[in-house]
């Protein structure tokens, strides 16, 4: 039985045709993920995107635009009884020299081209990047 709602907010930092990309683990899986995470109580989604790249990659972003929010119902991969909501946000990474990773999970960050093979597993982050694709390749 679903009786919670986790919202995640996440970053599609665009640099060069490339999207920055988080190697993770999470909850016993490696995953690629794109940055951002979890809303907590009291806090905007603007506030919450602004707050997880601080506090996982030492870096400070713009907002630029709203650029997705998934529309479709979705359980969580990892909890069976939480509905995820999603939300993408455009952002411009301000000091990309000041970089580290300060999250115990992120393994590595990475810049994947848009120009190749989808290779996120998780069903939002790959439709974000096909939509990236068909709107900054074209």
């Amino acid at each position: 039985m679903i009786d919670k709602i986790n919202i995640r907010v996440y970053a599609l930092c665009i640099k060069d045709n490339k999207v920055l990309a988080l190697q993770e683990e999470y909850a016993g899986d490696h995953l690629l993920k794109l940055p951002g995470g979890g809303l907590e109580f009291g806090e905007s989604t603007l506030e919450c995107l602004k707050r997880e790249f601080q506090e996982e990659l030492n870096l400070e972003i713009e907002i630029k635009d709203h650029f997705y929010t998934q529309d479709d119902f979705l359980v969580s991969r990892f909890r069976e009884n939480e509905q995820l909501i999603t939300i993408y946000y455009l952002a411009e990474i301000l000091n990309e020299e000041d970089l580290l990773i300060l999250d115990p999970c992120i393994e590595k960050t990475e810049w994947i081209p848009l120009e190749g093979e989808n290779p996120f597993p998780l069903p939002i982050d790959k439709r974000v990047f096909e939509i990236a694709k068909q709107r900054f390749l074209n």
